[in-house]
């Protein structure tokens, strides 16, 4: 069955780049395999001047080119001043009438906006269908000291952490030595992440968590290779190793090419520490309640012991992304890989599954 997809992407995140490359290649792949797919863009919206009928913006050929991804983070301001209208609501003109006339919404969301879970649960209040996990499993999630917590509590293997709150100040009394882990309570793509080796760093990194959230997470630092295992529809995807030049994997060694080499599926790796990765990552979407689609980072020490680092229930979909490689690795092109995500969770709302 082919559908009317509403691409939603954008928003007001600090990750609004990654999400917009993320959705105009995700709009295209879609149209590759069939479907009406068009991209909208959560905070700006959709210009419905001179539109008859909404369901002709399915038949739209227009995309947006999308933005270049750089290493710049846009801040609220930058982003407010894109809306000509001058608000500041979280849905543009136009965005809930045609999410309304799609058959589902394809969440190409990243950072605060989308994977906090208040865009699903707007969705759920509209009875609009989306892809991706629900509400609840997104914003508990999208916040590391939740998320981890419900890990530990299910024996999934995950490093040490504490909590670190603006309003308290100083925080350089942590259980564990350095260095050490600091990033924002909810955010991604490594913004506002730094590694701390003394107090005078730990902080400095509190101070940047702090620009993004006035909630941050402290953690111990686990040395080991880093992988990454997506899973899609039930099915765990072969792992990619991510290795990074030099430094470690922060926001520049993401997006921008030639820092980082990727892997898949690794080298040298161990067949039973590769399947263990696997049996985590399923247990990790079982105990967050995961659902569709989520991808699973891991660090696998030189003991081959196996750490979860976080979950991402709306992983990155740009053509350098992660869980595309991975796909590909496994014999699944992008075009098919989008289009069973769309269609894995159209049968769970079928089925009355999509929690």
């Amino acid at each position: 069955m082919d559908m009317k997809i509403c691409v939603l992407a954008g928003g007001r995140s600090t990750e609004r780049n990654v999400s917009i490359s993320s959705g105009t290649r995700i709009t295209q792949a879609l149209r590759e395999a069939g479907h009406q797919a068009t991209f909208v863009d959560l905070f700006l919206g959709y210009d419905m001047s001179g539109v008859q009928d909404v369901n002709d913006v399915f038949g739209d050929a227009n995309l947006i080119d999308g933005l270049a991804i750089s290493d710049a983070v846009l801040t609220d301001d930058d982003i407010n001043a894109l809306r000509t209208d001058g608000s500041t609501q979280l849905f543009g003109p136009g965005v809930l009438e045609i999410a309304q006339a799609a058959d589902i919404v394809y969440l190409a969301l990243h950072g605060g906006d989308g994977e906090n879970g208040k865009v699903q649960a707007y969705l759920d209040l509209n009875n609009i269908r989306y892809t991706g996990s629900g509400a609840l499993a997104s914003g508990l999630t999208m916040n590391k000291v939740f998320s981890k917590q419900i890990m530990l509590e299910s024996g999934i293997p995950t490093a040490k952490f504490k909590e670190a709150l603006r309003k308290d100040g100083t925080h350089q009394q942590m259980p564990f030595n350095f260095p050490m882990i600091v990033k924002p309570t909810s955010g991604g793509s490594s913004v506002g992440m730094t590694i701390a080796h003394d107090a005078s760093e730990l902080e400095a990194g509190l101070a940047e968590a702090f620009r993004f959230d006035p909630s941050a997470i402290v953690e111990e630092f686990i040395t080991g290779r880093e992988f990454s295992l997506g899973v899609v529809n039930g099915v765990a995807m072969p792992a990619i190793e991510i290795k990074v030049h030099d430094g470690w994997y922060d926001f520049e060694h993401k997006f921008q090419p030639g820092h980082t080499d990727f892997v898949t599926p690794p080298d040298d790796l161990d067949e039973s520490i590769h399947q263990e990765m696997k049996d985590v990552a399923q247990a990790t979407m079982r105990a967050l309640d995961l659902q569709n689609y989520a991808r699973i980072d891991f660090f696998v020490t030189p003991d081959d012991k196996v750490y979860v680092i976080e979950a991402n229930n709306l992983p990155g979909m740009t053509p350098l992304s992660l869980l595309p490689q991975e796909a590909e690795a496994a014999g699944i092109k992008y075009s098919e890989l989008v289009d069973s995500i769309v269609r894995g969770k159209m049968d769970l709302y079928d089925q009355g599954l999509a929690i």
